[in-house]
């Protein structure tokens, strides 16, 4: 019984020679049928997805150590799964498979896994990105229902576009020809969908912008501009060779390499996400948690005077100079309650409530106390606290700031 577009069967309806001396002669391209390298391509990619999933796995299993809690694991697990449906749509829309049967149905595969959740790995990214913005340069919160919201308006954008090109005749966007076994995609499908994605990323660059300075203890800017350039990258390959090669699903080794290179891009950019202090929670547990509490209490005095003194964003502390400012003058500051600046705010990233707060192992000066400490770091933790009780030395420090920007008291 042959195949039609729609059916179960999974018997071709061209023999394999045929089919690769006809579609090379129309192409004038050395064509190669579906073999055991893509199914090795495939296993591998497999692989490795498998072990990003097991990375997750040991991450949620981990979610009290806070270098991990401070990663949005939640958030991250959703880009994640959406990447393994995008790899699946790669499959049949690559050429990995012969499109018989079930594969045939072009349109589900190309347009709703393929494209869809490529849409949405990059949405999600981009959410993210936002979510950074928002906590940090915002100073407001980005909560569950925050992130619903988010996910809501990424879900619905990328559905409505899918959903116009469902709608639309197969001609013009996507369609199965039968008697080649092969998903006809269009140009015009093709430059609509890299156009959206570079729309999506040249709009990232806004968000950059406002990050640059961000300077904390989970290293945000620094991950977001490793997982920028890996995105470009892989959008200027995806724009090379669906423009250059338009028929690459049928050369084997340019098949096979783009599914690789999505692959692996897609699995970088999760890693960048959670990897690294997946890796320190496996090898240097305390000793990184340590150094981690320590960063974070050089960054909490910033990021109190920051959202306290210059709430419009600035780089600058200059306000704290100012001899007609008078709640902030050096007469003054040493019998301030210090705690008051800006960690009381609800919407302050370090708030009360909040899962990065830090506040339970601090005392009422700002300092930490040893006491409120888990047993295991109590001892040789190497946090000094601010000395509050000394004006002149906080004058000091910020009429003489280090070169490198952070104001460390």
């Amino acid at each position: 019984m042959s195949a039609t577009p729609g059916g179960l069967a999974l018997q071709s309806r061209i023999d394999s020679a045929t089919r690769e001396n006809v579609l090379s002669s129309m192409f004038g391209i050395k064509v190669t049928n579906p073999d055991k390298d893509d199914i090795v391509a495939i296993s591998v990619c497999a692989g490795v997805f498998g072990f990003t999933a097991m990375m997750l796995v040991y991450a949620w299993c981990n979610y009290s150590y806070r270098p991990i809690r401070a990663k949005n694991l939640t958030w991250t697990t959703l880009i994640y799964i959406s990447t393994v449906l995008w790899f699946l749509g790669n499959i049949p829309a690559n050429g990995h498979v012969r499109l018989v049967g079930a594969w045939s149905n072009c349109k589900l595969w190309i347009i709703w896994f393929r494209v869809f959740f490529c849409f949405v790995f990059a949405s999600m990214t981009i959410v993210r990105f936002y979510a950074l913005d928002r906590v940090f340069n915002q100073k407001k919160p980005f909560t569950m229902w925050s992130s619903l919201i988010a996910g809501a308006v990424v879900i619905i954008l990328n559905v409505v576009y899918c959903l116009v090109n469902q709608l639309i005749s197969g001609s013009l966007t996507v369609e199965y020809v039968a008697s080649l076994e092969v998903c006809n995609v269009t140009q015009a499908l093709r430059i609509a969908a890299l156009t959206f994605q570079w729309v999506l990323w040249t709009g990232v660059g806004v968000l950059f912008f406002r990050l640059r300075n961000i300077q904390s203890s989970f290293n945000e800017f620094r991950e977001s501009v490793a997982i920028f350039a890996v995105i470009i990258a892989l959008l200027i390959e995806s724009s090379v060779t669906n423009l250059q090669y338009k028929y690459y699903i049928l050369e084997k080794h340019r098949r096979i390499e783009k599914t690789i290179v999505d692959m692996a891009s897609a699995n970088l950019v999760i890693w960048l996400f959670i990897g690294y202090p997946v890796l320190m929670c496996i090898f240097r547990r305390k000793h990184y948690e340590q150094q981690w509490l320590e960063r974070l209490a050089k960054d909490r005095p910033n990021y109190a005077y920051k959202e306290a003194i210059d709430p419009s964003g600035g780089k600058s502390y200059a306000k704290m100079h100012e001899a007609s400012d008078s709640t902030y003058n050096s007469r003054n500051i040493g019998s301030m309650d210090m705690s008051t600046l800006g960690y009381q705010n609800p919407h302050h990233p370090f708030a009360v409530g909040h899962p990065l707060n830090i506040e339970s192992v601090l005392d009422s000066n700002g300092r930490f106390d040893a006491d409120s400490l888990p047993p295991g770091l109590r001892d040789n933790l190497h946090i000094h606290g601010p000395l509050l009780n000394s004006p002149g030395l906080v004058s000091a420090s910020f009429m003489n700031p280090p070169a490198n920007g952070r104001h460390v008291l």
